[in-house]
């Protein structure tokens, strides 16, 4: 071996036993003090403007009310409706306010603000370098409901937006497709619609159970639409169904709840599916044909809910004026973990 390689041997050697030390392996830096925690939306008192957010480590050990007011100095709205997440950016959707507050997730600290153009906001859901957002319109009128379109670049509504039947709820987006719960808004309907993100149009709409809360996917790919019917003080009751969609025919199968249950707050992990009806939360895998006779957990109180990693956290609002509560139960056991107090009105849970 000439001397000109074994330079080359050694200097390798030290590149080698230097990058391995203990003392240069790279660690990722924090991204924010609300990286890798639970976010909480908080109604607030209808028409006082006090909606917020909180954030809490996953053992609810640690809670931090009122995060927007605090970073930003300025109060959040009225009516913090939903948030949804597009990379580093939080979407904040404000319904009273008519407003999208957009935040980095992580830090909190404002990015962007939409306060034009929308009209009774309630969802958002993002594709093909897009934000659509759910709108009722005037609750009176059943013909003014539509997708507002974001232009994600510059956090802008687009000029163009699409019309759908009455009351879009929850949406979600599949790659190139969006799926819109018509819940009904201040009425009942019993619709989803299909929108292409290409060319924002609505290329379907299937017909599903009555009020339509909840839509999720499972690891197969199923859309999972979790219908609450109508309740009894309609006049009209009609009972609760789970509807099974193959999101590339867009057909659907169901299994129905009975007459007067009205379940709500469906959470997908895997294949595994959970929802809340009567106070309880029922559990059953993705495959199966009949609803769960047994419950995991009863004697709740949930606004709403949500699953992570085993670990089920679901919100109370008590009695609407004073604050919530905030509490998680090991789902392996079906067991209480921990309980906090959260802000006015909790509304959901993000994991972030």
């Amino acid at each position: 071996m000439n001397l000109k390689r074994i330079a080359v041997v050694l200097v390798s050697l030290t590149f080698v036993f230097t990058s391995c030390s203990s003392d240069d392996v790279s660690v990722p830096s924090p991204k924010g003090d609300y990286e890798n925690g639970i976010l909480i939306s908080h109604e607030g008192n209808f028409g006082q403007g006090n909606a917020s957010i909180s954030f809490a480590t996953y053992d609810l050990e640690t809670v931090e009310n009122n995060v927007f007011n605090t970073i930003n100095s300025s109060l959040l709205g009225d009516t913090a409706q939903s948030i949804a997440f597009n990379d580093d950016l939080a979407y904040i959707v404000l319904n009273v306010s008519n407003k999208i507050e957009i935040v980095n997730r992580y830090t909190f600290e404002s990015v962007a603000t939409i306060n034009s153009g929308l009209s009774n906001p309630r969802f958002i859901a993002f594709s093909n370098g897009k934000g659509y957002v759910t709108n009722w319109g005037d609750g009176g009128n059943a013909t003014d409901d539509y997708i507002a379109i974001i232009d994600l670049s510059i956090n802008t509504l687009a000029s163009n937006t699409i019309s759908v039947v009455e009351g879009p709820e929850e949406i979600i987006a599949n790659g190139n497709t969006i799926y819109v719960a018509q819940q009904g808004g201040f009425s009942q309907n019993d619709k989803v619609s299909v929108i292409d993100a290409t060319s924002d149009a609505v290329t379907a709409t299937i017909t599903v159970g009555d009020v339509p809360n909840t839509l999720q996917f499972d690891a197969s790919g199923n859309l999972w639409v979790l219908c609450g019917g109508k309740p009894a003080w309609t006049g009209s009751e009609t009972a609760g169904k789970l509807f099974k969609i193959n999101t590339v025919t867009n057909t659907a199968t169901s299994i129905d709840f009975d007459v007067t249950e009205h379940p709500n707050f469906l959470s997908v992990e895997n294949d595994t599916l959970y929802y809340y009806l009567d106070g309880s939360v029922y559990k059953m895998n993705n495959s199966e044909t009949t609803l769960p006779t047994n419950s995991e957990i009863s004697g709740l109180s949930f606004y709403n809910m949500n699953v992570n990693n085993g670990v089920l956290y679901g919100v109370d609002a008590g009695d609407f004026a004073s604050k919530g509560t905030l509490t998680s139960y090991q789902l392996s056991t079906n067991t209480l973990i921990n309980t906090t107090t959260v802000n006015i009105i909790p509304g959901s849970v993000y994991f972030n």
